[in-house]
């Protein structure tokens, strides 16, 4: 048996992997978590065989939440369920530590081949994230301004060009709204960006947008 640790801060999300999961015989889940401070908890509480791990969630999260789980469970199987499908952010979580990598709108057979894959030793990554990695990231996309954004400022970087307000980002990512702004103010002088409208295209024109 199987057992899982699903970490998403959407309980629809739970809810709905949990409905899928109890139709498998050789899985079970043992615990939740909404947000990265309480995977690290679930993790000091108890045993599990795979942590299911969504990218963005309030507080830890992303590559840094990654790689301190790694520290504290060197030998947890982590695999990422991300509803983003950007090469830069798959391969950001593999450099973390992260053993596979799925998104949200693939089908369910490949979210439970994954986690078999996974739990056994294996790795994995979705054929159409896999085609991604290996033509996005290519030679001539190194050295773009984008790729030199630390993993907060990228993660904040989406959220703003997803429509949010500073406020908004602080409290999705439970911190100062004052610290969002020095990110926003970092991240654009790493870009050369001037304004928000100027942020939305460069996003738009290297298919950085969700």
């Amino acid at each position: 048996m199987i057992r899982l640790i699903i970490a998403d801060d959407h309980a629809i999300v739970r809810s709905g992997l949990k409905q899928i999961f109890a139709m498998a015989p050789d899985l079970t889940v043992v615990a939740e978590a909404a947000h990265g401070a309480e995977v690290l908890d679930v993790l000091r509480t108890g045993e599990a065989d795979l942590l299911l791990l969504d990218m963005n969630m309030p507080g830890i999260s992303g590559p840094d939440l990654i790689a301190r789980v790694r520290a504290q469970k060197p030998r947890l199987p982590i695999l990422v369920l991300s509803m983003h499908n950007e090469s830069q952010l798959a391969s950001r979580a593999l450099r973390a530590g992260a053993n596979g990598y799925v998104t949200k709108d693939c089908e369910p057979e490949v979210v439970l081949s994954a986690i078999r894959k996974v739990a056994s030793g294996g790795k994995f990554m979705d054929p159409q994230m896999a085609e991604k990695l290996a033509f996005d990231t290519s030679t001539h996309d190194e050295g773009l301004p984008h790729t030199r954004l630390s993993d907060r400022e990228l993660e904040i970087f989406r959220l703003l060009v997803s429509g949010m307000g500073v406020n908004e980002i602080a409290d999705k990512i439970c911190i100062s709204n004052k610290t969002v702004s020095t990110h926003k103010v970092r991240l654009m002088e790493k870009l050369n960006i001037t304004s928000l409208a100027e942020l939305v295209l460069y996003a738009v024109e290297h298919k950085l947008m969700e």
